[in-house]
């Protein structure tokens, strides 16, 4: 009987030829991932484990995203104890404010993903390297604290479930409008601990950056990772950054068990909104135009890569943003905050009316630079619209893609994009 991808992936990390569903094994890891907001939880486990030193400074990521620049004492204070954890421990791979961002963007950027490798972070969006032919997923403090100290995980093989999207998609229509529609039919636990793998003309014609999008919304139905095949698209992505070192490209076999297979024409799909306050909870955008909203946010590791904000400023080019509409921009890393400086979109947006800030996960989170206040709504290209994600619990927010949001920011309520050309 074949395996799957991700079957073959896990296989290959524990010292077997193959895996099965159901079975708990110990498996290597090539990167793990830490970041300011878990990283003093995290250290303390590994103290009290005995650990003094991680696996392989050379394999580990410490990241400055979640509150960065820091917001109060307390975020200083877990600041400090990333950087000189990192320091003390001689982590190579690690990017305070200025020279990082939203490590879900800035891993991949910086060529530290490849095909075939094993990743787990700290953060429950990991599984967004998956785009690159991964098995990546975010794991709990413990967990994590484990793997930075042995360099291994345990894990129980997931069931994969195959999504095949065909037919071509419309203009402003994403990757963000495709992983939408998937969990608005399966909902938000239709694959709990499963992983999801993205198959299918209109996802194969998806740009990089539009699968980092879809693998990243994986855990918004319940999955435990997503994963795309590797193709001509992901090998000019890994030449592009950098990626040198030998990577194996794994397929799916034909006679692959899968737990289910979704099949779905993505040819008239509209542009889709998710409402208050779950992810699942969707409608085309033309059922939900004129509702009124106090904040547009355009940023996040879902979408805030460099061709999220250019789909933004191409419809705010030349116009205002709506009166008593605060719009903010978040560019995820550095690197694309400076493209879009050199590409003139700051520029665009700053004319417009909007703030842009730098790389972090600050408003998405309800942490800092975008937060809401009671009875406020919000559309957002974030992930999560459950109810206080980005502030009070008595806030709404409104997911959309970049197109939906930027029009909406435009109007000051939520707008089709295709009528503003």
């Amino acid at each position: 009987m074949g395996s799957t991808i991700t079957e073959k992936i896990i296989a290959a990390h524990c010292g077997r030829d193959e895996v099965k569903p159901g079975q708990l094994v110990n498996a290597t890891v090539d990167l793990v991932m830490i970041n300011d907001l878990m990283g003093a939880m995290t250290f303390k486990i590994m103290e009290r484990m005995g650990a003094q030193q991680v696996f392989d400074p050379r394999r580990v990521a410490a990241v400055h995203s979640h509150i960065a620049p820091s917001a109060d004492i307390r975020s200083a204070e877990q600041s400090y104890v990333l950087r000189q954890w990192a320091k003390a421990q001689d982590i190579v791979h690690y990017f305070p404010e200025g020279s990082g961002g939203i490590e879900h963007v800035l891993l991949p950027e910086q060529g530290l993903i490849a095909p075939g490798e094993l990743i787990v972070g700290a953060d429950s969006h990991s599984c967004t390297y998956g785009a690159f032919g991964t098995f990546a997923s975010g794991m709990g403090t413990t967990d994590i604290a484990a793997a930075l100290a042995l360099g291994e995980t345990w894990l129980r093989v997931p069931e994969t479930i195959k999504f095949e999207l065909t037919g071509t998609l419309q203009p402003m229509v994403t990757g963000k409008d495709l992983i939408l529609f998937i969990i608005g039919q399966i909902g938000l636990d239709g694959a709990r601990y499963k992983a999801m793998e993205f198959t299918g003309e209109a996802m194969r014609a998806l740009p990089m950056e539009d699968r980092m999008t879809v693998t990243n919304m994986v855990v918004e139905a319940g999955g435990k990772n997503g994963v795309f095949e590797v193709d001509a698209s992901t090998e000019a992505y890994l030449h592009e950054h950098g990626v040198t070192r030998p990577w194996t490209a794994y397929s799916s076999d034909t006679d692959a068990q899968y737990d289910r297979t979704y099949g779905w024409d993505a040819s008239a799909l509209d542009p889709l909104v998710a409402r208050p306050f779950l992810p699942s909870n969707i409608l085309p955008v033309t059922e939900v135009q004129g509702v009124k909203i106090d904040q547009v946010f355009i940023g996040s590791c879902t979408n805030g890569k460099i061709d999220d904000l250019r789909q933004a400023a191409r419809i705010m080019a030349g116009k205002r943003v709506a009166k008593h509409t605060r719009v903010i921009i978040t560019p995820a890393t550095h690197q694309v905050y400076l493209d879009a400086v050199r590409e003139g979109l700051v520029e665009t947006f700053l004319a417009a009316g909007a703030t842009v800030t730098p790389p972090t996960c600050g408003a998405c989170a309800g942490l800092h630079l975008g937060v809401l206040g009671a009875k406020e709504v919000c559309i957002s290209t974030t992930n999560r619209n459950f109810r206080g994600r980005m502030g009070h619990v008595d806030s709404q927010v409104y997911l959309a893609n970049p197109y939906v949001a930027a029009a909406s920011a435009i109007s000051g309520e939520i707008t089709d994009p295709r009528t503003l050309g």
